[in-house]
């Protein structure tokens, strides 16, 4: 390492330490690193196992996995910052439900190191008008518009409608989730998407449901190609949102 990468990893430091400190959301212990202290942030369950780059489930050798080849999905590929378990589920859940804002910049930051192709345009998975007034905000838009202003993508607003009150997704078993999704989505009068890559961002993806339904409304209107960007991936072995 050369003189000048000491001399700025040592102001680095400094300035770590003028910082004041804050409690770990996690451990609760002092942390000069953001809301999770370096130690929590390390053992954060980072979904960086070999997986499906369609459908972002494992696979041996991070070959597409046999369900993708028998049933395409309407997007090519899935991106995934953690898997989702705790104590991820947790901070989403305390996000959704308990309008814990704050850690908006956290999940989205964390999804946004992981992107290295990006899309012409970013949209969030809407929720229905009368979901929307019931909890006040939509998470998967916060954090779309996070992503969209630190790597510098356009976000379409607005850009979809939920026009179906579908049940909510965590309440229904498996098999019955794409059923609840069909016909869910239109694309607002005013958005073209036609021949562009556009970027589904969206907080926990279970089936894939949803985010499939929302793709297929985009290929339906031109869209190129279409990516799904999540907080996190639930695997097989947990239970999802």
């Amino acid at each position: 390492m050369s003189i000048l990468s000491h001399h700025l990893l040592n102001i680095g430091s400094k300035l770590r330490q003028l910082l004041p400190a804050q409690p770990c959301l996690l451990c609760g212990g002092m942390s000069r690193d953001g809301l999770c202290c370096a130690s929590c942030n390390a053992e954060l369950p980072r979904h960086n196992q070999p997986h499906c780059p369609r459908c972002a489930l494992p696979t041996p050798h991070a070959e597409v996995c046999g369900r993708c080849l028998k049933h395409p999905p309407h997007f090519e590929r899935t991106l995934a910052a953690f898997s989702y378990s705790f104590p991820v589920n947790q901070l989403i859940k305390a996000l959704k439900f308990h309008e814990e804002l704050i850690l908006v910049n956290f999940l989205a930051d964390e999804l946004a190191k992981r992107v290295v192709q990006q899309p012409d345009f970013l949209l969030a998975l809407p929720l229905h008008p009368l979901r929307l007034r019931a909890r006040g905000f939509n998470q998967s838009q916060l954090l779309a518009q996070r992503i969209s202003t630190k790597l510098a993508i356009p976000l379409l607003t607005p850009g979809c409608l939920r026009i179906r009150d579908t049940a909510p997704q965590s309440s229904l078993p498996w098999k019955e989730r794409d059923k609840n999704m069909r016909h869910a989505f239109s694309l607002a009068p005013q958005i073209n998407v036609a021949g562009k890559h556009i970027a589904i961002v969206d907080d926990v993806m279970t089936t894939g449901a949803s985010v499939g339904e929302l793709a297929a409304t985009l290929k339906q209107a031109g869209a190129k190609e279409v990516s799904v960007w999540v907080v996190a991936r639930t695997l097989p072995h947990h239970e999802g949102n």
